[in-house]
């Protein structure tokens, strides 16, 4: 038997512009194929009927992964009022019809009750797991288990656009918010019933739609230049943890960081996470620790 190929020492991110239909991770998949990346991971997943931004990370860039999972996200989404669904979406059977009729001054009544702190319990439909299983998949076979309510912040949520029996929202929000639950939850208070027929991802993190690229331009690219030609496309890990403060340390002192210790250094932040350089660049995620040293949390290892 042949050596198992292992692909190439890819670090980056790159920033997916997803199609609808595609699981995130059928998603990841093959742009991994395309870069012939040796190890890649997504950061959160994005419902198949959902498009846009969609960071991936690839070689040691997975590191920052868990931030951008973290990070606040912007959605655009269309919701049909008059029609509840299972799932909050188009994608499952209809519960109820209604042909009440709402105003835009009643829908911007009870937009005020999804703005700031809110609480919702996550639909059966999410990819939210219980027992190690997607809750979609247990959907799908008809199974019904109790979630937890949870708490999740909207910073902004804008009415763009009222038609009657359709809306469009643009809303700015903590991790973890499902957009098809708002969409859901609208629709009850409004007394229609509602549900998420476009959603569209226009942020994560750093991250914004300008920066996507779709798959389409990514297989042109490999076609015509190979897997190396997709490099132009891969941002620097760093850009991830942007809000993090700078640390800058001299080469020597950066070298006991790297194994493993714990350093004193001119200039440090009084707490909490921060990023790590020498002069050779990015090298790592650093915490500041309670008596005032700069301790290693990830260490990237990109040579």
């Amino acid at each position: 038997m042949g050596k198992r190929h292992k692909g190439r020492n890819v670090h980056g991110i790159l920033v997916l512009d997803k199609p609808g239909g595609d699981s995130s991770n059928r998603c990841l998949q093959r742009v991994k194929r395309l870069l012939d990346a040796a190890k890649a991971g997504h950061t959160g997943s994005l419902d198949p009927l959902a498009t846009g931004v969609l960071p991936l990370c690839f070689g040691e860039a997975t590191k920052v992964s868990q931030f951008l999972l973290d990070a606040d996200k912007s959605y655009r989404t269309t919701i049909k009022l008059g029609i509840k669904t299972a799932s909050g979406d188009s994608q499952a059977e209809v519960l109820s019809t209604s042909d009440k009729k709402v105003t835009r001054e009643d829908v911007e009544h009870c937009l005020e009750l999804f703005r700031g702190e809110i609480t919702q319990i996550p639909s059966m439909y999410s990819a939210l797991k219980h027992q190690g299983v997607p809750l979609y998949k247990l959907a799908r076979k008809g199974q019904e288990v109790e979630r937890k309510e949870r708490v999740v912040t909207t910073h902004r949520v804008e009415l763009l656009d009222f038609r009657g029996d359709e809306l469009d929202l643009e809303i700015d929000c903590t991790k973890g918010t499902y957009i098809r639950t708002i969409a859901d939850d609208l629709g009850d208070k409004l007394g229609t019933g509602g549900h998420v027929t476009v959603l569209r991802r226009l942020k994560s993190g750093p991250f914004d739609e300008s920066q996507a690229v779709d798959i389409d331009t990514l297989e042109k690219a490999a076609e015509s230049g190979g897997p190396d030609s997709l490099d132009k496309f891969l941002f620097p890990a760093d850009l991830a943890v942007q809000s993090l403060e700078v640390v800058q340390l001299p080469t020597a002192t950066a070298d006991y960081v790297r194994q493993g210790q714990a350093v004193i250094a001119r200039g440090l932040p009084v707490a909490g996470n921060v990023r790590l350089y020498d002069d050779s660049g990015f090298f790592g995620i650093g915490k500041i620790l309670d008596d005032g040293r700069v301790a290693p949390v990830r260490l990237f290892n990109t040579n």
